[in-house]
């Protein structure tokens, strides 16, 4: 009996991180389940520790054109962020990370995801709403700058100032040039081959066997 072509394509693999350390995992939301952590970690921050309404914390944005990264302490999640996509920048927002991780190597890390991430689709400029009290941070750790002429602002009862962040051109970055078949790769998953790719091999064999 032949195979069919379902049964021989191959199960696609796990979701791979795309930052890792020794206790901590970034990686890119793909599934359901992934997305209800998402939501409630930023609950449990944005509600909870800053007492958001509901209705500014989740604005709309999540499910039109946003990636979404989970940071995970083993298989737990403990922190967020989402990256929208406009044509001249990539915007870095909803930063959130539960109290108890605060403070530690998660958070650089998931900052280092997002940017990186962000480079690799060809970006060379990222913005982000930070919070004034955190100007100091925002410079020291990811070299970013109040962007000029960008008065500070104000919602959900704290002051906010747009920074903005160079990113470095990547060679490898993904675009115009990139073969048909890593642009249906996973988003930040360019370098496996996909499982569209293994079942264009599959149907390959299956027409010279004919």
């Amino acid at each position: 009996m032949t195979p069919t072509r379902s049964s021989r394509r191959l199960a696609p693999a796990a979701a791979p991180s795309i930052a890792a350390n020794a206790d901590y995992s970034v990686g890119v939301v793909r599934t359901l389940e992934e997305m209800l952590q998402v939501q409630t970690v930023r609950a449990l921050v944005y509600m909870g520790d800053q007492a958001c309404p509901y209705d500014e914390e989740f604005d709309g944005n999540d499910f039109c054109g946003a990636t979404h990264l989970l940071l995970r302490c083993g298989r737990e999640p403990v922190g967020v962020a989402r990256l929208r996509w406009f044509g001249e920048f990539a915007k870095f927002e909803r930063l959130a990370v539960r109290k108890e991780h605060r403070g530690g190597p998660g958070l650089k890390l998931l900052c280092d995801a997002a940017f990186a991430l962000a480079a690799r689709k060809g970006y060379r400029k990222l913005i982000g709403h930070a919070q004034v009290r955190g100007e100091a941070f925002w410079k020291r750790y990811f070299k970013g700058r109040r962007r000029p002429g960008r008065p500070a602002f104000n919602f959900s009862g704290y002051a906010y100032l747009e920074m903005e962040f160079e990113l470095a051109p990547r060679r490898d970055r993904v675009g115009l040039q990139s073969p048909p078949m890593v642009l249906l790769r996973p988003e930040g998953d360019w370098d496996r081959p996909g499982i569209l790719e293994g079942a264009g091999l599959e149907t390959a064999a299956q027409g010279l066997a004919a």
